[in-house]
């Protein structure tokens, strides 16, 4: 198979994401069954940390052991991109070595750079300008609460006319999300505080058809299926706390925003959260909060991804 990589949300076409949804829901429902599988023995992933992460670590970690492969992790201290030696170098050594990599970095130009001299495919497990991954399992875990198909598929058509309101920062999620949208057939509404909107040239989308912006996030929320958010404040960023949390003090979710949005609406948060900034406790941890399956997607998501990026499509 020609190398495939996951860099940003665009690497893969709609019917591809069709299938590793699909295969998500197979792989995770033999994960619920304590049934084994383990197409991937013998295979190794290389995982490089640059920026620090409990949900990635363990669901990547996690993942590949659960395919019957193994892992090898590298943190700054072992590996700095580009530092020590070229980046270029790094990606033809380790690319030897193993038979997958993920990388998670600052730059989107470091595993631009990785993935060029790579052997094996690169998955982006986070950058500052893109997080691939965890929308992956965020549309996964919607499709499973609100777009099942036959049969209790996925459906990616029940997509189609959706609202997903992103209330915050324009950052690398806000990014992902309007991939997403322009790709899937759905439209975000974009709400973030002056000075933080999201950089179209970053962000790539070719027109504005599947996305609205708001001043106000109340009104971007106003019908949405799904509300989502982030920290104000990423890792990087820290010296910007205290002027974000001014910033974005208008931008909590709380009821009243979800209150605005259906009632059936569904809220979603990639985590860490902090509960009374960026949302309401009623919020993450009321009715509508669909975060802990979220959470948990992103490993059954990863998987997906993993054997497809290694075998193809594959049945099992």
């Amino acid at each position: 198979m020609p190398i495939q990589h996951y860099l940003q949300f665009t690497d893969l076409t709609a019917d591809e994401y069709a299938w590793i949804f699909a295969r998500a829901a197979a792989i995770k429902a033999k994960f619920k069954a304590y049934e084994k599988y383990h197409p991937l023995v013998d295979r190794t992933l290389a995982m490089i940390f640059e920026k620090a992460s409990t949900r990635t670590r363990v669901s990547f970690e996690a993942g590949m052991y659960q395919l019957g492969g193994s892992v090898v992790h590298l943190t700054t201290g072992d590996t700095q991109l580009g530092r020590a030696e070229p980046i270029e170098d790094t990606a033809r050594v380790i690319s030897r070595m193993v038979d997958l990599v993920m990388i998670r970095t600052y730059e989107q130009e470091k595993i631009e750079r990785f993935a060029a001299h790579s052997r094996v495919p690169v998955i982006n497990g986070l950058t500052n300008e893109f997080h691939p991954c965890q929308i992956l399992a965020d549309i996964f875990t919607f499709l499973e609460h609100r777009g099942q198909g036959e049969e209790g598929r996925p459906d990616l058509q029940r997509l189609a006319g959706k609202v997903v309101a992103w209330v915050g920062d324009g950052n690398n999620m806000a990014n992902t999300w309007l991939q997403a949208a322009e790709l899937l057939g759905f439209t975000v509404h974009l709400s973030t505080p002056s000075g933080y909107e999201v950089d179209q040239s970053v962000a790539g989308v070719r027109s504005s058809a599947s996305y609205r912006v708001f001043k106000d996030p109340h009104e971007a929320c106003r019908g949405a299926d799904l509300v989502t958010t982030d920290v104000w404040t990423s890792m990087g960023y820290e010296a910007e706390n205290e002027a974000r949390r001014q910033a974005f003090a208008d931008w909590c979710v709380d009821t009243g925003m979800m209150a605005l949005a259906k009632p059936d609406a569904l809220f979603m948060h990639c985590l860490p959260a902090h509960r009374g900034e960026e949302v309401q406790a009623e919020v993450i941890d009321g009715p509508q909060s669909v975060v802990w399956d979220e959470a948990e997607n992103r490993m059954h998501v990863q998987k997906a991804l993993m054997e497809y990026l290694l075998l193809g499509r594959v049945d099992g």
